[in-house]
């Protein structure tokens, strides 16, 4: 761990989802301990498990701290110039166009501002975009035809207050936890709150929805085609508010008509009488609010079903109140900061979009004549540029593209033939450093200085409390540096990232006049102590809303030329890719409770390792019922194959199966999710679909199965056909698998750990099993289990023995067992991981009297912090109350 910089508790904001939570640092000795800021307006002082756990993430191991260029250190000085240099060459022999900046909503918005303007404003091409682009595009695309603007109308208040809420492509318990809180404890205080959940799957967010839909994947557009349909039928649109306010409401209510009750239930694969309830709840309600996220953008169709919900609301008049909104909830801290600031390629800056006019006035505020006059690359493209040749240099920033973008193993590919590759990121090792001509190390997250905006418009600073290590900088320090030696010094010579602050404030007020959505002008002249203290504000902040605003159209008054908003005729469309004889189920991806894109920070921690330790495809049994729970299975699509553990589950849908999204090749070998996807785009956002592939399922023979535990962290693993590794404390922790056994357990060990200059005991368990452990200076340095099928030593055990070794000779042969002989039974599979709470314990606890959350809480602590674990603690007291109830009757 790091030593604190800072004495007493450091404000910031959390570096995950766009939540956009406050959390307070606290210094305990030479750590830190995160809680939540109760002061801060999106959670009120409430973390998730992944932000109560930012403390455990903080540590150095695998940092990039010196600039590498070819895999060799070098000084900063070196690193810049040789970087110019390779950019001018290239820009001189190929044009600007052959340039490209890949961003991050890892960056700060003082970091997304630089680039941009260096990418758009000076080197001249529209080649800047971000990993943005893989979530949020089709919400900003909806947006604009919509409103005008890329504009969230609404706040997590108008969640609180709706009478019914909508939650569409979204596990928002598991993806935005606090939200999901918030809006729990809304339904607790107002039951007459409904709440609906459309999402093929049964998740965790179903746990207070009163009504799930569960509708054909990808089929989304037509269920809001259809209850537009409804609400004109039943005489429940806002009449006076479309006459007056909108255009398009006739073309788009004639398109919606053919979608009857009887068309959109067997479209969507609902029961008739599900989707009258669902349209009675709409009817009934005077506030509506639908908050959606990924599982409608990541699609060939996103934009439109993004502009069928706000259809819906702007029909019914449910936007521009209290309790009402169409509401987009972005997937990282700064995905909104990076749309102000022109991030997408799509985009030019603060909002602005690619006329003759916004050219000019960008182009007289940053006082260049080089502005670029098109649009750039999408993600996608852009890769495929790179590919093809187009793109000669790429400077990729904070993000993980070759885990990330679909189609990942051809993104590599690509990328292995770009003649300059240029990397700033905070880790060494990653897919894409290995892919890095130049490695720029960045300071991460506690260590760096700026604002972030949330899902709801609201700016936060993020503080660090950290010193910068080794050698690392600020994103916008390495690109100012290089912007000078481009020789665009004068426009780049910012000493404080509160200065570009100020900059980028005055340029969303520049000749503005109320014309567009994004205004921060009335922060323009903050002094560098006022940046400092900034306190949370949602935009527009200027001199109609000095101090920001939570809602907007309140007015009725929209951002198109003429004032109104447009409704948008949509014509439904399944995805792209059906399934067939090859390909008979679809494969949807998404987030797990514990993890973070792609594990490079939250795999640091060990507790946020305990809860699904392993990359996993859910399905429904019957659709493999040769493959049991714990198997190996091999998951191949048209572009690829992954090696994960069987999950069947009766509550996951027939037809179609689950893979979430997280683990990079150091964490597992063969479970790059995104090499599976096929790059399908949407043709208005350029996002792609990445929920819908059809992949087939088979079991992959294991010949054995195996734990290994090494002393150590950053240990190398043996080599086998499946590994993943399990953080540990002081420790390397692989699960692995392979096809044939080794000739000799001992030899096959001692190859990659010496383990023949240690001490050794082993047991053989039948004619399959086979376990040791390996002993110096009477303490434990490996214990590896083997079974022909997983073994399931009690990990707890296992990994205290490393720090307190068992000494009597019982201890050490239950140990060599997997098990401990003490008295403390094993927790079993991570439940609550903000208290450490197993699955054993739990149901002991029920089996004790414990016949409710409330009392689960008060005697284990489980479900008491972030809440995330509350539908598993139901879960548990359902299926013992089930076990009791069979033992009774026997």
């Amino acid at each position: 761990m790091k030593t604190p910089s800072v004495t007493v508790p450091a404000l910031t904001t959390c570096a995950y989802c766009g939540v956009g939570c406050g959390v307070s640092m606290r210094p305990e000795g030479d750590d830190f301990c995160a809680e939540g800021d109760p002061n801060h307006p999106a959670n009120h002082g409430r973390l998730c498990v992944k932000g109560s756990a930012l403390g455990e993430t903080l540590g150095l191991a695998g940092r990039l701290l010196q600039p590498e260029i070819d895999g060799q250190p070098v000084s900063w000085t070196q690193a810049l110039d040789t970087l110019a240099q390779r950019l001018q060459a290239v820009i001189r022999e190929h044009g600007p166009q052959a340039v490209a900046f890949y961003g991050s909503g890892q960056l700060l918005t003082e970091d997304y501002y630089v680039a941009n303007k260096l990418m758009k404003g000076f080197i001249g091409a529209g080649n800047m975009d971000t990993n943005s682009r893989l979530c949020m595009a089709s919400a900003v695309a909806a947006y604009k035809r919509a409103f005008g603007a890329d504009a969230v109308p609404c706040s997590y208040q108008d969640l609180e207050q709706a009478d019914c809420v909508i939650l569409t492509g979204s596990n928002t318990a598991w993806a935005h936890p606090v939200v999901y809180q918030r809006l729990v404890q809304a339904k607790q205080a107002r039951p007459e709150m409904r709440i609906v959940v459309i999402d093929p799957r049964q998740t965790a967010t179903c746990d207070i929805a009163d009504l799930h839909l569960a509708l054909r994947p990808g089929s989304d557009a037509a269920l809001f085609c259809g209850a537009l349909n409804a609400m004109a039928e039943s005489g429940n649109l806002d009449r006076d508010f479309l006459h007056h306010h909108t255009h398009g409401a006739e073309e788009t209510l004639q398109a919606a008509r053919d979608w009857t009750v009887a068309r959109t239930a067997a479209f969507c694969e609902l029961p008739a009488e599900q989707l009258l309830a669902f349209y009675q709840m709409i009817a009934g309600c005077t506030r509506l609010v639908t908050l959606y996220s990924m599982g409608i953008n990541q699609s060939s169709s996103g934009v439109d079903k993004c502009n069928a919900i706000i259809n819906l609301h702007l029909a019914t008049g449910n936007i521009g109140r209290e309790g009402c909104g169409p509401f987009s909830i972005t997937g990282q801290p700064n995905a909104m900061g990076g749309r102000e600031v022109g991030g997408l390629a799509n985009q030019l800056a603060s909002h602005m979009s690619f006329t003759a006019e916004d050219i000019g006035r960008v182009g007289r505020f940053w006082k260049s004549d080089n502005v670029t006059q098109s649009a750039g690359l999408n993600a996608v493209d852009l890769f495929r540029a790179v590919e093809d040749g187009r793109i000669k240099a790429v400077w990729i920033m904070g993000t993980n593209p070759l885990v990330s973008l679909p189609d990942a193993d051809r993104v590599r590919a690509g990328l292995a033939r770009c003649p300059l590759v240029i990397v700033s990121d905070i880790m060494r090792d990653t897919d894409t450093t290995r892919a890095a001509h130049i490695c720029l190390p960045a300071l991460g997250w506690g260590e760096k200085n700026g604002t972030v905006t949330n899902s709801e418009r609201c700016l936060s600073r993020q503080r660090a409390f950290l010193p910068a290590p080794g050698e690392a900088k600020a994103d916008w320090w390495i690109l100012s540096q290089v912007a000078q030696r481009l020789g665009f010094g004068q426009a780049f010579a910012w000493q404080h990232p509160a200065e570009i602050f100020r900059e980028h404030a005055a340029l969303s007020g520049f000749e503005n006049h109320g014309a567009r959505a994004f205004d921060i002008s009335g922060l323009a002249t903050l002094s560098d102590e006022e940046w400092d203290n900034l306190r949370p504000v949602q935009w527009p902040v200027n001199a109609a809303h000095p101090q920001g605003t939570a809602r907007l159209f309140t007015d009725n008054t929209f951002f198109h030329p003429d004032g109104r908003a447009r409704l948008v005729a949509i014509t439904p469309r399944l995805p792209v890719s059906p399934t067939s004889a090859a390909w008979p189920l679809i494969m949807n991806t998404g987030r797990v409770r514990d993890q973070w894109h792609t594990m490079t920070r939250t795999g640091k921690s060990a507790r946020l390792m305990q809860h699904i330790s392993e990359p996993f495809c859910q399905f429904h049994p019957d659709d493999a019922p040769d493959i049991q729970a714990g198997d190996l299975l091999r998951v191949a699509s048209s572009h690829g194959w992954l090696l994960l553990r069987a999950q069947p589950d009766n509550l996951q849908p027939r037809g179609s199966v689950f893979v979430p999204m997280h683990w990079n090749s150091r964490f597992s070998q063969q479970a790059r999710v995104d090499a599976l996807i096929a790059a399908h785009v949407d043709p208005l956002s350029g996002q792609p679909e990445s929920k819908h592939m059809p992949v087939s399922l088979r079991r992959w023979q294991a010949a054995w199965q195996a734990e290994l535990f090494i002393r150590g962290e950053e240990r190398e693993p043996p080599v086998t056909a499946y590994r993943s590794l399990i953080t540990q404390p002081g420790i390397t922790h692989f699960t692995l698998a392979d096809s044939s056994l080794p000739a000799d357990w001992m030899a096959w060990l001692d190859e990659s750990y010496a383990t023949n200059q240690m001490v050794c005991q082993t047991a053989r368990t039948g004619d399959d099993g086979f376990s040791l452990l390996a002993w110096a200076d009477g303490a434990l340095q490996l214990a590896f289990y083997a079974r022909r099928t997983p073994p399931s030593p009690d990990r707890q055990a296992v990994v205290a023995a490393f720090t307190t070794p068992p000494h009597t000779a019982s201890q050490r042969l239950a140990l060599l067992a997997g098990r401990t002989a003490r008295d403390t039974p094993p927790a079993g599979a991570m439940i609550c991981s903000c208290f450490s709470v197993g699955e054993i314990r739990i149901a002991q606890a029920v089996q004790q009297g414990c016949h409710n959350v409330q009392q689960l809480g008060e005697t284990l602590k489980c479900g008491t912090n972030c809440g995330s674990c509350i539908p598993e603690l139901k879960n548990i007291i359902a299926r013992q109350r089930v076990t009791q109830t069979e033992g009774d009757s026997q």
